[in-house]
């Protein structure tokens, strides 16, 4: 007969009160949604932050957040948000791009926003593409990329990978855009210079009553960040999403992502891929 494995003892001390209080405060703050199969999740990732403040329970560390420390609020979002990506993920995108791009051409400067930037490699799988489309390591196209960590927004302006991160790409891409370390950098690789200098990062909340981005932009990648967050929330953002396009804008989303709920803002122009409604083209129109 098999052995009954004694149920594991937690370091803190963590209950259910305290997993909706958490499931509260995140959604509040940043309109991330955490279902009941996060709750092992929410203590593994929270714990280290009991152990960096000092606090020796979850109600402790709840109530240092109610008291609006503004540092360990960010350091709670951070610990809490999910950052999967890579380089030219759900690659179909990106031909698309470069033909959007390449129909502009030099007639004005381009404005590309990636909304969920993370550790970058979205925001440069756009400059890259740019680059390419216009075979220019200097194209007429700048990129405002945005997270809500600050941890990730460090490492995509650092732009140094391992090479496992780049082990799918092309051989020829990689001589092209990357910069191979050696000595004790060696294993590294770190994007071209040109690169950076396209890409602004910043700290953007999505749930953010307003957002800093003074231009109109041609294209937003807003890729698996939706699957975070409630359709009314969804909603929210992409209401105000719609304005920060221009009338010829695309919505780039992800593969498990549809937007038909919010068909007053957006209509489906291709697989994952929106473009402005009637309505909101014939309001801008109206504003011009």
């Amino acid at each position: 007969m098999a052995e009954m494995k004694a149920p594991a003892i937690r370091e803190f001390h963590f209950t259910a009160q305290d997993f909706q209080r958490v499931r509260k405060m995140i959604y509040d703050h940043a309109g991330i949604s955490l279902n009941d199969s996060k709750q092992e999740l929410v203590y593994s990732r929270l714990s280290r932050r009991l152990r960096a403040t000092g606090v020796g329970s979850f109600s402790e560390y709840l109530k240092l957040l109610e008291q609006n420390d503004e540092q360990e609020w960010e350091a709670f979002a951070n610990s809490l948000t999910t950052n999967l990506t890579s380089f030219f993920r759900e690659h179909h995108h990106f031909p698309l791009l470069a033909d959007q791009i390449k129909r502009i051409g030099h007639a004005r400067p381009i404005v590309l926003w990636c909304s969920a930037c993370s550790t970058g490699e979205e925001a440069y799988s756009m400059a890259m593409t740019a680059m390419d489309a216009f075979n220019s390591f200097t194209p007429p196209v700048k990129i405002i990329a945005t997270d809500l960590d600050t941890n990730v927004l460090d490492t995509a302006r650092r732009g140094v990978y391992s090479m496992d991160r780049v082990e799918k790409l092309d051989e020829a891409l990689i001589n092209r855009f990357f910069l191979k370390s050696t000595g004790a950098q060696a294993g590294f690789v770190k994007v071209r210079p040109e690169l950076q200098n396209m890409i602004t990062f910043r700290k953007l909340n999505l749930q953010d009553s307003t957002w800093l981005i003074r231009d109109k932009v041609d294209a937003i990648f807003c890729r698996n960040v939706m699957i975070y967050f409630d359709k009314d929330t969804q909603l929210a953002i992409l209401k105000k999403m719609a304005p920060v396009l221009r009338s010829d804008g695309l919505l780039y989303a992800g593969h498990s992502e549809s937007f038909y709920h919010a068909d007053a803002y957006f209509k489906l122009r291709s697989k994952t891929v929106y473009e402005l409604s009637a309505k909101m083209k014939a309001t801008q129109a109206a504003g011009s």
